[in-house]
């Protein structure tokens, strides 16, 4: 058995065990079902769940990955002391973390959505919310260890992760728009589309706004990128750049866990 899978098999049962996790599947099923439940519509109780997984994944995926880091520093030093391979040590710890949080997700989200059952035009958009939520639990849950093993203060780590969430989550529409605005008598459509190709939750956004076709979800560059690419071939350029969002920050992280003196 490599380390990885040796790692991997050790975190998967210590995290499967934290109430962290059971309280995150725990939202997402309460959520999941209240909102099919007080909504007269299965295409709103979607629309809805959708706002709040991107907004709620991305946060706690980022406050639980720096804290997975630091609480196993000590774990890491002593499994450095021994003949262990840091790149697989690094895939154990980042899959050990990840997968429980992921998989919370996506029972919180298709337990109810099973039980109930939905209408057949809906599941490619339950699929999709499904694939989107893991993505961004793979690219945030990089971005926490990328931070937390750069910076050995705690305080100052959770800080930028915290700050990195804010501005892609929050803060980088309203950018976007000063930027339209200022700007408006350019033609602004590939700057847009570059823009928004850097932004994790807005692409995101953009793949779950094609699939439910409507305009709460778009965001101004989610209609730039719908009029530039289209559905199909629009879903297919946004999920190869979260692939890249995704494989990016991992590779910083593992860069900085290799070459770091525990």
């Amino acid at each position: 058995m490599t380390t990885t899978a040796k790692v991997l098999k050790y975190e998967l049962r210590d995290v499967l065990r934290s109430r962290a996790i059971v309280l995150y599947a725990a939202f997402f099923l309460l959520a999941t079902e209240l909102l099919f439940r007080f909504s007269s519509d299965g295409a709103k109780a979607l629309l809805s769940l959708a706002n709040v997984a991107l907004f709620v994944v991305p946060l706690v995926t980022v406050v639980l990955g720096t804290m997975f880091v630091y609480g196993s520093r000590e774990f890491n030093e002593l499994l450095l002391s021994q003949p262990v391979n840091r790149r697989q040590l690094f895939g154990g710890l980042y899959l050990g973390f990840t997968l429980p949080l992921a998989t919370g997700f996506v029972v919180g989200v298709l337990g109810p959505v099973l039980v109930r059952g939905v209408e057949p035009g809906l599941l490619r958009a339950v699929v999709m919310l499904v694939v989107t939520g893991v993505f961004l639990t793979g690219i945030f849950s990089a971005l926490a260890f990328a931070v937390a093993l750069r910076f050995e203060d705690r305080v100052r780590g959770m800080g930028l992760a915290l700050l990195a969430w804010l501005f892609l989550a929050v803060v980088y529409d309203a950018l976007v728009l000063a930027f339209a605005n200022a700007f408006y008598a350019w033609p602004l459509e590939k700057p847009l589309l570059v823009l928004m190709l850097l932004n994790p939750v807005d692409l995101a956004r953009v793949v779950l706004m094609l699939n439910f076709d409507v305009s709460a979800l778009m965001g101004y560059t989610g209609v730039v990128f719908r009029e530039f690419f289209g559905g199909t071939a629009g879903i297919a350029v946004a999920m190869g750049a979260l692939s890249l969002w995704l494989a990016v920050p991992i590779l910083a992280g593992l860069r900085v866990f290799v070459r770091k003196d525990f």
